[in-house]
C-alpha cells in the first residue's frame, strides 16, 4: 500500500490558475459567477443626469407637467379665504384651463426658441389677468420663460427684457386687473419676474466663468505640452552639437592619420607608427571629452559624473600642437591677453576654432597652413580661422562636394547666434577658406547677472 505524504509549505489557489476554480471545473461544476457592485444611489443619480443633459426636450417635457400640474393646484386655492388660502375654495373656469394647458405646452421649447416663448406666455398672462376673478396663476410659466432668457443671453439684453416684462406684467395686473392697484398678487408679479431674471443672470454668469476657468486650464496645459516639446527639442539639439563638437574634430584626426599610416605602412614604417601614435592619442582624448560630455547630462550627485570644466582658451595651444603634430602647419595671433571671458563665450570661441581647423585639416590638403587670430574688438571678441587651401587638389574638391557638408558649419553658427553673435563663412579671393565669427563678451545670461542687487 503506498503511503501518500502530505506537501508542505504554501499552496497555490488553483483561482490563480487562468482565474477559474480548477476543483469546480474537473467536477463539472459551473465556475460561481461573478457578483457585479451594487448599484448605489449616487451613480444612479450621475445616470440620471447624464441621461437628462443627452436628452433637453424630455426635461423641458416634464418640466411642462410639472409647470401644468402647479398652475392647475394654484387655481383650486383661495388666497383671499377668511382664514388665509383654502384649498378647494375656488372652482377655475375653462377659460382658466383653456389658458394654463397652452401656457405650460410652450415651455418645451424653451431652449429653441426663449424670446418667443417668453412672448407667448406672456401673452397668455395677460389674457389671464384681464379675465377677471378667480384669478389662475398662469404667470408662473412667464416667470419660468424669463429665467430661461435670462440664462441664455447677454446681460443687457436680459434687463431689457426683464424691465420690459416686469413693467407690461405687474402695470396690466395694476390696471386692467379686478383687485386693487396695491394688492398683494400685483407686487408679487413684479418680484417673481425680478427675481427670474435675476437667477438667470447669475447662472448664466457662473457658467461663463466656469468656462473661461476651463478654457484657461486647457490654454495653460497645451502651453506647457508645447514648452516641454520645445524644451526637449533644445535639449536634443545642443546635445548633438557638443557630440559633434567633442567627437568629430577627433575623428577626424583619427581617420586622416590612419590614412597617412595605411600608405606609408610598407615604405616608412617610422612614420606609420607615428601616425599610429596619434591615432591613438586622438582616440583617448575622443574618449576623456565624450565622457565628460556625457557625465553632464548623468543626475546630479552621481559621483561618476565628472567635474573637469569645460575646454575654453585657455587650452588653445593644447587644441593647436594637436593639429601641428598631425602636420597641419597652424599660426597663432592672439590679442586678447588679460580677458577674461564668460564661460559660454569661451566654450564658444574654443569650439569654433576646433571645427574650423577640423575643416581645414579634411578639406584644405596636406600641404595647407592656417591662421587663428582671437581678438577684442570693443564688446566683442573676434575668432577668425583662415586657411590658404594649397593642398587641395581638383579631385578633393569633388569628392568633398560628393561627400555633401555635415553639421559643423550649422552648429558654430547656433552657438553663435545663442549668444547674440554672429558667423560668417565662405570661400577667400584666391584660393582657400575663411571663418569669422563675432561673439559678445556680455551674453544675455552675463547681463541679467550683472543687473541683480
Amino acid at each position: 500500500m503506498t503511503s501518500r505524504t502530505r506537501e508542505t509549505g504554501p499552496r497555490s489557489s488553483p483561482r490563480e490558475w487562468g482565474g477559474t476554480d480548477l476543483a469546480a471545473t474537473t467536477a463539472g461544476a459551473r465556475p460561481a459567477p461573478t457578483h457585479p457592485r451594487p448599484t448605489t444611489s449616487l451613480s444612479l443619480g450621475k445616470r440620471v443626469r447624464a441621461w437628462l443633459t443627452a436628452h433637453p426636450t424630455a426635461l423641458d417635457a416634464a418640466l411642462a407637467v410639472g409647470v401644468l400640474a402647479a398652475m392647475v393646484a394654484g387655481a383650486f386655492v383661495d388666497p383671499h379665504a377668511e382664514h388665509g388660502a383654502k384649498w378647494g375654495a375656488r372652482t377655475p373656469s375653462a377659460l382658466s384651463f383653456a389658458l394654463m394647458v397652452p401656457a405650460a405646452a410652450v415651455l418645451i421649447a424653451r431652449r429653441r426658441a426663449p424670446l418667443a416663448v417668453l412672448a407667448a406666455t406672456c401673452a397668455l398672462t395677460l389674457a389671464e389677468l384681464a379675465t377677471g376673478d378667480p384669478r389662475a396663476p398662469v404667470a408662473m410659466s412667464a416667470v419660468i420663460a424669463l429665467y430661461t432668457v435670462a440664462s441664455t443671453t447677454d446681460r443687457p439684453t436680459t434687463w431689457r427684457v426683464g424691465l420690459l416684462t416686469m413693467t407690461v406684467l405687474t402695470g396690466t395686473a395694476m390696471l386692467a386687473g379686478p383687485l386693487p392697484w396695491y394688492d398683494q398678487e400685483n407686487i408679487g408679479i413684479f418680484a417673481w419676474t425680478g427675481m427670474a431674471a435675476a437667477a438667470g443672470d447669475a447662472v448664466r454668469s457662473r457658467r461663463d466663468f466656469v468656462h473661461a476657468i476651463r478654457e484657461r486650464a486647457e490654454r495653460a496645459e497645451r502651453t506647457r505640452e508645447e514648452e516641454a516639446r520645445r524644451r526637449v527639442a533644445e535639449e536634443r539639439l545642443r546635445i548633438a552639437r557638443d557630440l559633434h563638437d567633442v567627437v568629430a574634430h577627433h575623428i577626424a584626426l583619427v581617420n586622416v592619420q590612419a590614412g597617412v599610416a595605411a600608405h606609408v605602412m610598407d615604405k616608412r614604417p617610422d612614420q606609420a607608427k607615428e601616425a599610429l601614435a596619434h591615432v591613438r592619442e586622438a582616440s583617448r582624448s575622443a574618449l576623456g571629452e565624450l565622457r565628460a560630455t556625457v557625465g553632464l547630462l548623468r543626475q546630479s550627485g552621481d559621483p561618476e559624473a565628472p567635474t573637469e570644466p569645460a575646454p575654453g582658451l585657455v587650452r588653445l595651444d593644447e587644441l593647436v600642437g594637436t593639429f601641428r603634430s598631425a602636420g597641419l602647419a597652424v599660426e597663432v595671433v592672439r590679442a586678447d591677453e588679460g580677458v577674461t571671458l564668460p564661460a559660454a563665450v569661451d566654450l564658444a570661441a574654443y569650439r569654433v576654432i576646433q571645427e574650423a581647423l577640423t575643416n581645414v585639416h579634411k578639406h584644405a590638403g596636406e600641404t595647407a597652413k592656417a591662421e587663428v587670430s582671437v581678438v577684442r574688438v570693443g564688446p566683442n571678441v573676434e575668432i577668425t580661422v583662415l586657411d590658404d587651401g594649397a593642398g587641395q587638389t581638383k579631385k578633393d574638391a569633388e569628392g568633398e562636394a560628393a561627400d555633401g557638408g555635415g553639421h559643423g558649419l550649422l552648429g558654430m553658427r547656433e552657438r553663435a547666434t545663442a549668444l547674440g553673435g554672429t558667423l560668417t563663412t565662405g570661400p577667400r579671393y584666391g584660393g582657400g577658406f575663411r571663418v569669422h565669427a563675432i561673439l559678445p563678451l556680455t551674453t544675455r545670461t552675463t547681463a541679467v547677472q550683472a543687473a541683480r542687487p
